[in-house]
């Protein structure tokens, strides 16, 4: 059973190429970083020492905005204890943009994707706020547990 087991997990690792993708991202500024230091035009709604929110390019729903910590962690794998406040603090962040903008009795979506199997293009862990639609499911509801 334990090989079994191990076996059935193998198959859940990063392709060579997002690998190699990812290598180059990394190894620059990201987006993130340029608009924060003003390299890189950006809608900001916020900004204070710690965290940035602004518009990001291709919008997803009428409100959209990515809420981004200074400090670049590339991926929540690479989360710390130590970044609990900072991460809270992007909680908050979305919770007052989700009040200004007026979606937070209608309802709003805070996402936050890792690595390749979410579609995580942008190694600098950010904070989806969408709202101001119907959001629909979380994935595309294809996938069924089949087991009992």
């Amino acid at each position: 059973n334990i090989v079994l087991f191990s076996t059935a997990f193998s198959g859940f690792k990063q392709s060579q190429e997002y690998q190699s993708k990812k290598a180059r991202k990394l190894a620059e500024k990201s987006p993130f970083e340029k608009i924060w230091d003003g390299d890189l035009p950006a809608n900001v709604v916020y900004k204070d020492e710690e965290i940035i929110a602004f518009t990001p390019l291709g919008g997803q729903a009428p409100v959209h905005y990515l809420i981004v910590p200074k400090k670049r962690i590339p991926t929540i794998n690479e989360l710390t204890e130590e970044d609990a406040h900072l991460i809270g603090k992007m909680f908050i962040v979305a919770r007052d943009l989700a009040k200004k903008y007026g979606i937070d009795e209608s309802g709003y979506r805070l996402a936050m994707n890792n690595n390749e199997d979410s579609g995580q293009s942008v190694f600098h862990i950010h904070l989806h706020l969408l709202g101001g639609m119907k959001t629909g499911p979380m994935v595309d509801q294809t996938y069924r547990n089949t087991k009992k």
